[in-house]
């Protein structure tokens, strides 16, 4: 279900596996300045369902981004990409509205996400949450076990230190869905 074109031709619609090699060059710029982790393309054709793209007046994909749930009331905004010419144009913000819309029909509570750009991610209600404990210790078990390298980012894992180092931890609760 693709949204309506906004005022600069932009559309944002799920993803679909001919995105995925797309996915992959909007990230790499960002894995390249250790912004993202690069992903392999066996992930990210794994992961196409959690994706939106952001489609160019052209009809180039744009931009990227991901929701990943991690448990009944929390999933993680991830891998949010933006080819360079189209930052600060509304993009991100679209494509976050429509993570956050993905999150809400899944009656998904609370976003959460790991970023270096703390100013956009608090433009739009997030709060910097720094390392308190998100989830309570029967839930952290349970994640503990995921083999999902987002998920032990978000634990905090020592394994993963490196790819957080000067990351925020940020998060915000998502208000119910009405009607």
């Amino acid at each position: 279900m693709a949204d309506a074109a906004d005022r600069h031709g932009i559309t944002v619609r799920n993803a679909v596996v001919s995105d995925v090699p797309h996915i992959q060059r909007l990230c790499e710029p960002f894995v390249q300045k250790r912004i993202l982790l690069g992903k392999d393309l066996v992930t990210l054709y794994g992961d196409v369902q959690e994706f939106q793209i952001a489609v160019g007046p052209d009809g180039t994909p744009i931009g990227c981004g991901a929701l990943h749930v991690m448990w009944d009331d929390l999933a993680e905004v991830r891998t949010l990409a933006l080819d360079a010419a189209w930052i600060r144009k509304g993009v991100g913000h679209r494509l976050l509205e429509a993570l956050e819309d993905a999150a809400r029909r899944l009656e998904i509570g609370r976003l959460f996400c790991l970023t270096f750009e703390v100013d956009f991610f608090e433009k739009h209600g997030y709060l910097n949450v720094g390392d308190e404990g998100l989830v309570p210790p029967d839930v952290y078990g349970e994640l503990v076990r995921s083999t999902d390298e987002g998920v032990a980012e978000f634990l905090d894992l020592a394994r993963v230190k490196p790819n957080t180092l000067g990351n925020s931890r940020m998060l915000k609760a998502l208000p119910a869905v009405l009607g």
